[in-house]
């Protein structure tokens, strides 16, 4: 998976243009704007869980730390 991550890395500007085509030629200018608004919406629950998953951890953690305040 690393490596699939390094080569994204490595493309350059006559690659990425490659890529662009492909996507256009595979999905069409009319599906790529609902592709796009999918992944923004995907990426905005994912940030909103996160933050959930954090909040829910500090509460968890300060429970957890005034609980063993108490047993002290």
């Amino acid at each position: 998976m690393i490596n699939l991550l390094n080569t994204y890395a490595l493309l350059q500007g006559q690659e990425w243009i490659w890529v662009v085509v492909l996507v256009l030629l595979l999905f069409g200018g009319t599906k790529i704007p609902q592709l796009m608004r999918g992944l923004g919406k995907g990426m905005g629950e994912f940030q909103e869980g996160m933050k959930e998953g954090k909040k829910k951890f500090d509460e968890a953690l300060k429970d957890d730390s005034s609980n063993e305040e108490t047993k002290a």
